[in-house]
């Protein structure tokens, strides 16, 4: 929970020390009130009270009652500006870690997870920053400076307050020992909550069509019903503390009282006045040790589940990046190579490897296409050259350099990636197509027409707004071979010298794929492009085409060739093509 505190800034301590001050000086002002009521309580018992002893001590507590309210006042706004802070710093942090992972830290973590502890995990951290610090600060500083005043006053009194303090503080601890487990089960909760939840709303068209509505329900109603049964219990459990709480107030109360009779009819008639005075303090300095030991118990209420979050938190941030990066550039006389040398790769948790043995050579402006059966590895192969996930071993180079020796920025700014599931961003398609590019450059409008000619995509131009059409978050509101082509668009407009295009044509019909392939043929001319895809059709004026079965590539050369000597590539091309089509 702590480690946390390393994150704090430089302000953020400045404030807190101001607020260990205002502290310190509203428990003060709290328990110097008890004393002019003492002084108050003893004159009129005595008979001797005048109007300036009332005016002065009646005045004197209200201007320390005025103090305290002011400097609760200014250290609550203070705590609650370090809370916010602290909490913007560690979204920005656990946002920031996120985009660092490469796909094998992304797989550690489910989506709804991590989403869980950006959001509602901080939320707790922040709670506890925001109330429980204070709360920790200020009770034990009440506590321990109230018994000290009480304990010079009356034996019998201190040890009936030090024994109500013990029972609370055995009821506290049990209570909490006993929902602490249920409290590290929340958040895993909500997270299946919002797991079901995501699950459901993005299926939303497979759901209807398989009239699966009942069964989606059942499995929501089956998380939510867990999650909700779980904090029932931690709530029910920690609503018993404060009826205890009342009830040894009032037990303290009666006992101070019953106690003080006794030493008032022993006391002799001139010092009964003392007694009833120290008697009427002495009450006061009691509650404030149990409401301190109040305080205490809202700490433990908010602190164990924030200690489950902090937890949380700390295993995103504290994730090692398999992805290290490096600081070299590339060669110049090497410009848009690619080369594969002797490649491996396993996951982690993986059996045996994905591929093996893979090496091949792309020079500027060749088309190399990769095909096989479904979980080849064609798509795991393609994502070594941007560097999503490294090889277990040899070595992939980009214009002569390993991969593992670019820093992250200049190895992304050589390769341009379009994924196998169209990805949109909220906003509209202008911004979707430059995406990544935050200065406006003077020839965007002609590289935008540009990128949209080239992916055919002037469906943009049939709608009113145009390239300023709303897009909705994952681009729900277009198609999937819409979408597509709006991701080749983007990729087109980033101009990078190698292009991967990772089966994103699958969802264009064969026209629009054979003009999209014609148009990046004649407009890319100079780049190296990598196609990957299940068509034939897509790949067959490929420059070069990889041919990948069980782990290794059983097949390279151009379309022509394969058929004549590649067994696995004749069996694809058969499957969908006759012999005279091909």
């Amino acid at each position: 929970m702590f480690k946390l505190l390393k994150r704090f800034k430089t302000k953020d301590w400045i404030f807190m020390f101001f607020v260990v001050g205002l502290v310190v000086l509203q428990v003060f002002l709290d328990l110097k009130m008890p004393d002019y009521t003492m002084e108050l309580t003893a004159s009129v018992s005595s008979g001797t009270v005048t109007m300036n002893d009332v005016w002065y001590n009646g005045g004197m507590m209200l201007l320390c009652a005025f103090a305290s309210m002011v400097a609760t006042f200014i250290s609550g706004y203070l705590i609650a500006n370090i809370g916010s802070s602290f909490a913007r710093t560690l979204r920005n942090d656990l946002f920031c870690k996120t985009t660092s992972f490469s796909l094998v830290e992304m797989k550690r973590f489910s989506i709804p997870s991590l989403i869980t502890r950006t959001t509602n995990d901080v939320t707790q951290v922040q709670m506890f920053y925001s109330v429980g610090l204070l709360m920790m600060i200020k009770a034990p500083v009440t506590a321990i400076w109230a018994i000290s005043k009480i304990s010079t006053t009356s034996i019998e009194w201190t040890m009936a307050t030090l024994i109500t303090v013990a029972i609370i503080v055995a009821m506290v601890g049990l209570v909490v020992g006993f929902v602490l487990p249920k409290f590290k089960k929340i958040q895993k909760l909500t997270d299946n909550l919002n797991d079901a939840t995501r699950e459901n709303v993005t299926g939303v068209r497979v759901v209807r069509a398989f009239n699966a509505e009942e069964y989606q329900e059942a499995k929501f109603e089956k998380a939510n019903d867990s999650l909700t049964k779980n904090q029932l219990f931690t709530t029910k459990a920690t609503g018993l503390l404060m009826p205890i709480m009342t009830l040894c107030m009032n037990g303290l109360t009666l006992a101070i009282y019953w106690i003080g009779a006794i030493l008032v009819n022993k006391a002799s008639i001139p010092e009964r006045g003392v007694v009833i005075g120290n008697m009427t303090a002495f009450t006061q300095y009691a509650l404030q040790v149990v409401m301190a030991f109040m305080i205490l118990i809202m700490v433990f209420v908010i602190l164990p589940r924030a200690i489950v979050s902090a937890k949380r938190i700390n295993e995103v941030l504290d994730t090692k990046n398999e992805i290290v990066e490096g600081s070299k550039t590339g060669k110049a006389d090497q410009v848009g190579e690619v080369e594969f040398r002797d490649v491996a790769f396993r996951y982690a948790d993986g059996v045996g490897d994905v591929f093996s043995n893979v090496s091949f050579k792309a020079k500027r402006g060749e088309t190399i296409a990769i095909i096989g059966a479904t979980g080849s590895g064609k798509t795991t192969l393609i994502d070594l050259i941007p560097r999503f996930m490294d090889a277990t071993e040899g070595s992939v180079l980009v214009d002569g350099v390993d991969v593992k020796e670019y820093s992250e920025h200049e190895l992304e700014s050589k390769i341009a990636v379009v994924s196998q599931k169209a990805c949109l961003f909220k906003g509209d398609i202008k911004d979707n197509i430059i995406y990544g590019h935050d200065m406006p450059v003077e020839d965007d409008d002609l590289r935008i027409k540009r990128a949209i000619d080239v992916a055919e995509a002037g469906f943009v131009y049939e709608t009113d707004k145009g390239i300023h059409s709303a897009v909705a978050q994952g681009g729900t509101n277009y198609s999937g071979g819409q979408k597509q082509r709006l991701s080749i668009a983007r990729a087109v407009f980033k101009d990078a010298e190698i292009m991967i295009f990772d089966d994103s044509f699958s969802a264009l019909d064969y026209k629009t794929d054979m003009l999209v392939r014609n148009n990046i043929k004649k407009e890319l001319k100079d780049k190296t492009v990598f196609i990957v895809a299940q068509r034939i059709g897509t790949i067959r004026g490929a420059d070069k085409i990889l041919v990948l079965d069980d782990g290794k590539i059983v097949g390279e050369g151009k379309h022509e060739e394969l058929l004549k000597t590649c067994e696995v590539y004749k069996e694809i091309a058969l499957s969908q093509l006759s012999k005279e089509e091909l």
